[in-house]
């Protein structure tokens, strides 16, 4: 097994477009291992509906990217307190045997204190009947990623308020994620350990993985200048861009109504490939011009916040419904 270094890249979208290119194209023979933390981001599986997994006026508030992975699986949640792992290799049959690519893993905690830590389910890390590792597979052309993450010290409140379903509002045919109860693991390793950064937390357990002693034995595959246009180019393709990260999303419904002063409105949205295809608008409201004027404004536009913001900007809306402003009506959808 060999290490690549992320070139300490915090982007969520650049480490994973790197390890799609390190799936997608055969670099070495041998396995590679690569590790990776994010800044503030939520990863989205392959077959989800983005919109019905986050919390999206909550995201744009705090600046939280997303990005969709190759893998399926549900939504994670990641920030500085989070690191990645991913073992990449030729697909020998191992697909789907979560025990064989977590088992490094799970054996380096075990040796820094962590010694309850163990695969429970399918693909989940446990430790005293809380989750701190999720695990997700992808593979393509004969080559596959097994990719996991591990809570150390992430903020785990955020957790809850950027990954916030609406199943209420969303009739969708994506794949939901299972909300779980989380942990880190930090307070469970020993007391040398707990004080690390999270970077020196990941280091440790790279040479736990490869039973080293210091980092410069570890063995290492070197990105060079022309793998990085290759990944830069994938991730301008897929995981930098509104189209895959969100237009990707299966089709959708969503229905929300609210009682303003002036009366009760009610949206009925079919939304396409993160768009919205058809918009209907119903109500007790006592308008003066055809509702239809609204509705067409938004067919078409992204099922994004400031999107919807903007179609209906200039638009007279207490001519068509009530004394209501664009952001005031929009806003209501995304509660």
């Amino acid at each position: 097994m060999i290490f690549v270094d992320n070139g300490n890249n915090y982007d969520a979208s650049v480490n994973i477009a790197l390890e799609t290119y390190l799936v997608e194209n055969r670099l070495v023979d041998e396995p590679i291992l690569l590790f990776y933390i994010n800044e503030p981001s939520i990863i989205i599986g392959r077959n989800q509906n983005t919109i019905e997994e986050v919390n999206q006026p909550y995201i744009e508030e705090k600046g939280i990217q997303v990005v969709r992975r190759m893998s399926g699986g549900g939504a994670v949640y990641h920030d500085l307190g989070n690191f990645s792992f991913c073992f990449i290799k030729d697909d020998d049959g191992t697909f789907r045997d979560f025990q064989s690519f977590t088992k490094p893993v799970i054996e380096a905690l075990h040796k820094m204190g962590a010694t309850e830590a163990e695969l429970q389910g399918r693909n989940d890390l446990l430790i005293d009947g809380k989750k701190f590792s999720g695990n997700a597979m992808y593979a393509k052309d004969g080559r596959m990623t097994a990719h996991g993450t591990i809570l150390f010290d992430s903020d785990l409140d955020e957790v809850n308020n950027a990954l916030k379903p609406r199943k209420e509002k969303i009739e969708s045919k994506g794949i939901k994620s299972v909300r779980s109860r989380v942990t880190n693991i930090k307070p469970y390793v020993d007391d040398e350990y707990k004080n690390l950064t999270t970077e020196e937390f990941r280091d440790r357990i790279l040479l736990e993985i490869f039973n080293i002693k210091s980092r410069e034995e570890v063995p290492e595959f070197k990105l060079t200048d022309e793998i990085w246009e290759g990944v830069m180019k994938l991730r301008e393709e897929r995981m930098g861009n509104w189209d895959w990260n969100y237009g990707k999303s299966p089709d959708f419904d969503i229905a929300e109504s609210h009682k303003f002063p002036f009366g009760f409105v009610d949206f009925r949205l079919n939304v396409k490939q993160g768009k919205i295809a058809e918009a209907r608008i119903f109500g007790d409201f006592f308008g003066l011009g055809n509702i239809s004027d609204v509705e067409d404004r938004l067919v078409g536009v992204r099922f994004e916040h400031q999107a919807m913001i903007d179609a209906l900007a200039g638009l007279d809306l207490n001519k068509y419904i009530g004394n209501v402003t664009a952001e005031e009506l929009v806003n209501k959808l995304f509660i």
